[in-house]
């Protein structure tokens, strides 16, 4: 993969051709410089979250997300990566593969590799798929392999031991890799460590939500994984809970994330910030110089009383 070396610090983001061109020809600085964020954070992070890293107001930060969805460079917000548009994806025929396992004894030797790990033989597509991988989006073999790894783990995990990925799948992962800057085996071991630490603080989530000790489904891991990039913790999520089952009388996700959206765009993260910060507000008593005229517990009874004198009269009378 042609690509450029951007140095920060001791580490490297890596930008594909293709996506240096996308950015060059909208030609925003913002969006550009957010991308960058987001690689720093291979991807693991909304990118709304770096607003305060970038020292963004909401509508700036807001716009430059904007261009990255247009560019395709980011996912679309609250789904998962879009599948690879056919007209970008490239076809390779079966003489394509045949010719590239002929004469590349790396692509050959990945090629057996991937098939030991999936369990079966590849199809002509099947190999079409890797040949996309290593050849148009420029994937080392290494990477390419722990790629395959993850979504084989991703699988048996949602689906059950034994059960394998198909090729699709397998590729839209890789397009969202190489959309993350993953190019490298470095980027891809310390994206799969994020990735793993993640997925073991699920089960303190699921705690939290008061369900059984199972496997979070695919659309619960997406809410909870949402919820740590906002940046709270299962503490905060029960907080969240609790609300929930006082106002629905039952777990519903939606008005769950609605509750943790608007703590987080309040800032309020922590158990402590959420009970001082989110409690009702105390309807102050106006003071008697603001009360409206007529309204003061000490205004004059004068005739009041001389009622009760008159009215005493007429009784003795």
């Amino acid at each position: 993969m042609a690509g450029c070396l951007l140095p920060t610090g001791n580490e490297s983001v890596t930008l594909s051709v293709t996506v240096v061109r996308a950015l060059e020809q909208r030609g925003d600085g913002d969006a550009a410089l957010l991308y960058l964020a987001l690689l720093r954070h291979q991807g693991t992070v909304p990118p709304r979250s770096l607003a305060g890293e970038l020292r963004w107001e909401k509508e700036r930060i807001e716009r430059a997300e904007g261009i990255l969805r247009e560019l395709r460079l980011v996912a679309p917000a609250e789904e998962e990566a879009p599948p690879v548009p056919a007209e970008t994806r490239p076809e390779y025929t079966a003489d394509d593969v045949a010719q590239r396992l002929e004469h590349s004894a790396e692509f050959r030797s990945l090629t057996g590799e991937v098939e030991r790990r999936l369990g079966r033989r590849l199809t002509t597509p099947g190999m079409g798929v890797l040949l996309g991988l290593w050849d148009d989006l420029g994937l080392p073999a290494d990477v390419i392999y722990l790629l395959v790894c993850h979504c084989v783990e991703k699988t048996e995990r949602h689906l059950g031991p034994g059960r394998r990925p198909g090729m699709r799948q397998i590729e839209r992962e890789g397009y969202t890799w190489a959309r993350l800057g993953i190019g490298t085996q470095t980027a891809a071991v310390a994206y799969l460590k994020r990735y793993a630490a993640r997925q073991e603080s699920l089960p303190q989530y699921m705690a939290a939500l008061r369900l059984p000790e199972r496997p979070a489904s695919p659309s619960e891991e997406k809410y909870i994984l949402s919820w740590q990039d906002m940046g709270f913790g299962p503490e905060a999520v029960a907080l969240a809970y609790d609300k929930t089952i006082l106002r629905c009388q039952e777990l519903k996700w939606p008005y769950l994330n609605g509750i943790l959206k608007k703590w987080h765009e309040a800032g309020l993260h922590t158990p402590a910030e959420i009970e001082a910060g989110d409690r009702p507000a105390v309807r102050k008593e106006p003071a008697r110089s603001e009360r409206p005229a007529g309204t003061q517990p000490d205004q004059d009874l004068s005739w009041m009383k001389k009622y009760i004198q008159q009215r005493d009269k007429h009784r003795e009378v």
